[in-house]
């Protein structure tokens, strides 16, 4: 009786894990949930928003060379 249990135990510890893994890896499951999620949480990008984006880039990017410039000035007098 405990060699049955004992081999009934392991096919079900061995089993699990590859049928979760089997599962998982479903095509189906994976554009279901997978691909769904993602376009969940990263939308696909909006003009408007994009044009936000490289606004506020151009503006960093301005305000940093002007810091740059203004502390170049400052050592170039000392």
């Amino acid at each position: 009786m405990g060699v049955k249990i004992e081999l009934f135990r392991m096919v079900v510890y061995l089993s699990f894990p590859v049928a979760m893994f089997w599962i998982s890896n479903q095509a189906e499951y994976f554009e279901e949930y997978v691909v769904k999620r993602k376009r969940e949480i990263y939308p696909p990008d909006e003009q408007e928003n994009r044009k936000k984006l490289d606004d506020l880039k151009e503006r960093m990017r301005l305000l940093r060379e002007q810091r740059l410039l203004k502390e170049m000035g400052l050592e170039s007098e000392k």
